[in-house]
């Protein structure tokens, strides 16, 4: 059976048109204000980003976060924290990409699938300084507008009556039907 061009509409929508994944591991370095003995603790809080088209093939997303450092100092005789303010930019290759789209205006989502958490945190060699190693990791979806080629049911008319097999969906219960429910049906072991 061969189809004419009148059984096909295009429809114009928007779908993903791009993905990607990227896994980043990276080393901070943070000046305390007194020379460390030990770390007591390290957490990354407040975790900003954003994300844009950056080429045909990657999304860049810039963030920020805090990295916040408790750690004892003065022979382990005294504590503080330090906190630091660190920004990145992260380049995620596009690993799934539809060359398809009609226009260059797309939307970008990226999603955090691992926060920026710290791994290691140390006092360097030179004993002044401490370096925190953070992993994070994004996936990053594009989105753009496409075309979509549809078959039509050319047995379908425009205003036509629904046909009667599609009566079954649109039964409802009637007032009569729920009065004769037995709400009791499950019966309680003695």
């Amino acid at each position: 059976m061969s189809f004419l061009k009148k059984d096909y509409r295009e429809i114009i929508t928007k779908a993903i048109c791009g993905k990607g994944r990227k896994f980043t591991q990276e080393s901070h370095t943070v000046n305390p204000s007194h020379r460390p003995s030990s770390i007591l603790g390290c957490w990354v809080i407040n975790h900003l980003y954003h994300a844009k088209k950056k080429s045909a093939d990657t999304v860049e997303v810039n963030g920020s976060y805090e990295i916040n450092i408790w750690y004892s100092y003065n022979d382990n005789t005294k504590t503080e924290v330090v906190t630091e303010r660190v920004t990145y930019c992260d380049v995620v290759p596009l690993a799934v990409k539809d060359e398809n789209c009609l226009d260059d205006d797309f939307d970008v989502i990226a999603k955090v699938l691992q926060q920026p958490n710290c791994l290691e945190c140390k006092i360097d060699k030179k004993g002044n300084k401490i370096t925190v190693e953070i992993e994070r990791e994004f996936v990053v979806q594009v989105i753009g507008e496409t075309k979509l080629r549809v078959k039509v049911d050319p047995n379908w008319e425009a205003g036509a009556e629904e046909d009667e097999d599609d009566e079954i969906w649109h039964d409802h219960v009637t007032d009569d039907e729920l009065e004769d429910v037995d709400v009791d049906f499950v019966k309680q072991k003695d």
